[in-house]
């Protein structure tokens, strides 16, 4: 078996309107209904990294100790979606927090360069706002590349 690449990913629901508003509404999602009550889209650049995160490790990222919070919901899954810089970063959490989302970290640099807020989507995925620097880094050298007509050769 050879897997290349996330072809899809997205939470799964039991309350479809209250999804659509956080995801399409919210946070400005492209999404278009599909089916009934099944929302999506197929026009966002792909996914930079998939990784099996330990729940102390997000619960010390998120909250400085390694217990997960008895009074939260448990995540059982994890998706960051990236922003051009670190102030829109701070300016999307912002916006959450006024449309009454609850945020569990506020917007602020991580040990490894990345800018980040958590908060849970209503399904109670554990939801990243960041600005990933060396993320962009490759995505800009990719696009200067593909204009440029220059072949892409990784130097990591």
């Amino acid at each position: 078996m050879n897997i290349v690449l996330v072809a899809g990913f997205g939470p799964i629901t039991t309350d479809p309107t209250t999804s659509r508003a956080f995801w399409g509404g919210h946070l400005g999602l492209p999404i278009a209904e599909i089916a009934p009550d099944y929302w999506g889209t197929d026009d966002l650049d792909g996914m930079n990294a998939f990784a099996i995160w330990p729940l102390a490790d997000a619960a010390e990222s998120t909250f400085g100790t390694r217990e997960w919070p008895a009074d939260l919901p448990t995540p059982t899954t994890w998706m960051e979606l990236d922003l051009e810089n670190p102030d829109a970063v701070v300016a999307a959490a912002a916006e959450m927090e006024a449309s009454g989302h609850r945020l569990l970290k506020q917007a602020g640099m991580e040990p490894w360069g990345q800018t980040t807020a958590r908060l849970l989507s209503p399904e109670g995925l554990l939801l990243g706002l960041t600005f990933t620097p060396w993320m962009h880094e490759h995505h800009e050298h990719d696009h200067h590349d593909e204009h440029e007509g220059h072949e892409h050769h990784d130097h990591g």
